[in-house]
């Protein structure tokens, strides 16, 4: 198991860092699920991440409180807003797809905007 989480934890570094180049992917939270399965196989790559000067801090928050800072959120905000956006002008959905995208993002955006900053 500790190998399956070791392999784990490096694909979701990976998809992290890929996260902090493209505007669409995000990174914070493949980051959180990369030191969860860090800290089930590797303690050394686990200080690595939470002692990352770019992503330590919210990786440490995370863990302590829960938290997501303001301008993670905002981002969150304006990545779902600007997703809608393409969606909608380059698929030309009906009413229902419509309502279903906007609810899904709607409902993660609740969950970001309800944890503690």
């Amino acid at each position: 198991m500790r190998t399956l989480y070791l392999l784990l934890g490096m694909f979701f570094v990976a998809l992290g860092f890929i996260g902090a180049v493209l505007p669409v992917l995000p990174t914070t939270p493949f980051l959180i699920v990369a030191a969860a399965c860090f800290a089930r196989s590797s303690p050394r790559l686990e200080a690595w991440l939470l002692n990352n000067p770019t992503f330590g801090p919210l990786l440490r928050d995370w863990r302590a409180r829960g938290a997501i800072p303001w301008r993670a959120k905002i981002m969150a905000l304006a990545g779902c807003a600007f997703g809608y956006v393409v969606f909608f002008i380059g698929s030309e959905p009906t009413l229902l797809p419509a309502l279903a995208v906007a609810l899904l993002m709607a409902t993660g955006l609740i969950y970001v905007f309800s944890r503690p900053s």
